[in-house]
């Protein structure tokens, strides 16, 4: 049954009027400023571009044809083949003074720097100017990132050419700084600013607004500093391409008298839009009230729920979605409640993965066949142990060994099936196989005997006897699910698994390895630890032997050169 009352409807009533309105408006005072905003940047984007590059053709053109003239002059070729500083400087000097932004360097044969004018920063070699330039011909020209200057100093980039002259090179350079980008803003009527291929800005003239740089993408784009609205573009400079990519030049044309013309059309039409938002309000007031009250309530509600206060929520007649949806969370709240208290009951009795995977429906009575590593871990004489200890702290210091090894076995997706006594069964692969079961096992037992260590040491430190174990390994076929009765169930794993499993365990106190595991094991995780072979055992109930091996730890990439184990024990 169609109900006219629902919250959609609601909802649509309250909002349906504003929201036209409001859609209508925006687009249009959204589309004015910022067509007339991004238009005007367009127009002068292309005109700006080719005047910056003509402003720079010209600059490289008078660097061009200082290198040429120095080039060909006999006493600078004299000077280079002698070394003479004095006489590169005498020589450069009118230049200079033509000139006064090109920077002059001369090298050596072997590339050391040893006359130029104009250096605040000398470098002191050819390879740090050039910045990795490749030669065109017998010339070198592009953009480096500091000049003529030093490559660990403050300087800006620069535009440089050189050429052998003699034994030497002649290196010319044409700093890219805010002198440069003033001189060319002020004849385009912009502020400029230079980005690096990088995006960071290498150089601005004084009124560029640096702090609209960080948002700046790929198109014009509007913003405001300092109390004025700026417009922005960048482009990249096809003159300025360095080694690592082209130097981008970006425009900043003040709007703020355009924005003016565009502030008085939002006003017109934020007006129109104070008015619809007001007529829509009114007639949702008294609507938005009884909503409003209804999801506080369930919002409290929820928030004690996310602290597990498992309350009801009192929902209000209103006779739509809201009555419906209350009732809903009450009875959500019946079921976490139900479930919790299950799951806190269950967990006291089994590991969170079994728990989980019993919830879930997917064990069926009676088990199925699985394929799992199992591992027995064992302390060694503790029956001795127990006789010398008092029953408290025998219990104490069991629960402080299982919770430092039953830790790593969770840890590595293990499940505890079965505590016997001092003794630790684990299974991995059960009730979830997963194709590294065997390899986790291992894991687990190499970090079960560093962790023992540890343990061992901090027992010492508290006079009481180190313990040692000993850990078999096998992986094999089991039956794995709820064993019992319809009345008490268990879930766990049974098979001849199991049995190799804690008969290797048995055999590691006889064959002197702390962690033994199968040829099954060690066909699965060969290539992952460092073993060593020991010999074949019999086991009850098997009429073939099972082959040892010795879990040593780390990665089997340590070998010996002849490319077999190294041995367990140092000296052997």
């Amino acid at each position: 049954m169609l109900r006219l009352g629902t919250v959609r409807a609601k909802l649509t009533a309250l909002v349906a009027f504003t929201a036209v309105v409001t859609l209508v408006s925006v687009f249009l005072l959204s589309f004015l400023m910022h067509r007339q905003l991004i238009d005007e940047v367009d127009d002068r984007v292309p005109e700006a571009m080719r005047g910056f590059e003509i402003e720079l053709d010209d600059d490289l053109r008078d660097l061009g044809a200082t290198l040429e003239a120095l080039a060909g002059r006999r006493t600078v070729a004299e000077a280079m083949a002698g070394r003479d500083a004095l006489q590169i400087r005498i020589a450069a000097a009118p230049f200079h003074e033509a000139y006064p932004d090109i920077d002059v360097a001369t090298f050596d044969a072997s590339g050391k720097l040893f006359g130029g004018v104009g250096l605040d920063a000398a470098p002191e070699t050819l390879a740090s100017v050039i910045d990795g330039l490749s030669p065109d011909g017998t010339e070198i020209r592009g953009v480096t990132r500091r000049g003529c200057e030093h490559p660990n100093g403050n300087a800006p980039p620069g535009y440089l050419m050189a050429r052998p002259v003699g034994p030497g090179t002649l290196v010319v350079c044409l700093p890219i700084d805010r002198e440069f980008l003033t001189n060319a803003g002020t004849k385009l009527g912009l502020e400029l600013a230079l980005l690096s291929p990088e995006g960071a800005a290498v150089g601005t003239t004084a009124a560029f607004p640096t702090s609209l740089l960080g948002a700046l993408g790929s198109e014009p784009r509007l913003g405001e500093a300092a109390g004025r609205m700026w417009a922005l573009a960048a482009f990249p400079s096809q003159t300025l391409r360095a080694r690592s990519g082209s130097y981008s030049a970006v425009l900043a044309l003040d709007v703020t008298d355009i924005r003016a013309v565009v502030w008085r059309h939002l006003v017109l039409a934020g007006t129109i839009l104070a008015l619809a938002a007001a007529l829509s309000l009114y007639l949702g007031a008294r609507l938005a009230g009884v909503m409003s009250t209804a999801l506080s309530r369930l919002n409290h509600a929820q928030k004690r729920l996310a602290d597990q206060e498992y309350v009801h929520v009192e929902a209000l007649k209103t006779g739509d979605e809201l009555e419906d949806l209350a009732a809903g969370f009450n009875s959500m709240v019946d079921g976490l409640k139900e479930r919790d208290k299950l799951r806190s009951t269950f967990g006291k009795y089994m590991t969170q993965s079994v728990l989980e995977h019993l919830l879930s429906g997917k064990v069926q009575l009676g088990g199925e066949l699985l394929t799992v590593t199992v591992l027995f871990s064992d302390i060694r004489s503790f029956t001795t142990i127990s006789e010398k200890m008092g029953a408290r702290d025998l219990v104490s210091l069991l629960n402080e060994y299982f919770s430092e090894m039953v830790s790593i076995i969770i840890a590595e997706d293990g499940v505890v099936d079965k505590y016997i006594g001092d003794a630790i069964m684990a299974v991995f692969g059960a009730p979830v196989p997963k194709p590294d079961d065997a390899i986790r096992a291992v894991r687990a037992a190499v970090r079960m005997r560093k962790a023992l260590a540890a343990l061992n040491a901090r027992l010492v430190a508290r006079g009481i006897a180190p313990l040692e174990t000993g850990i078999g390994i096998h992986t094999g076929e089991v039956v794995a699910g709820n064993i019992g009765s319809e009345e008490r169930m268990e879930y766990t794993v049974i098979g001849d698994a199991v049995n190799v499993a804690s008969r290797l365990e048995t055999s590691t106190k006889e064959l002197r390895a702390p962690v033994l595991i199968s040829d099954d094991t060690y066909a699965r995780v060969k290539d992952a630890f460092q073993i060593r072979a020991i010999r074949e055992i019999y086991v009850k109930g098997r009429a073939a032997p099972v082959m040892t091996y010795e879990v040593l730890g780390g990665s089997a990439a340590v070998r010996t050169l002849d490319g077999t184990l190294p041995s367990p024990n140092p000296g052997e």
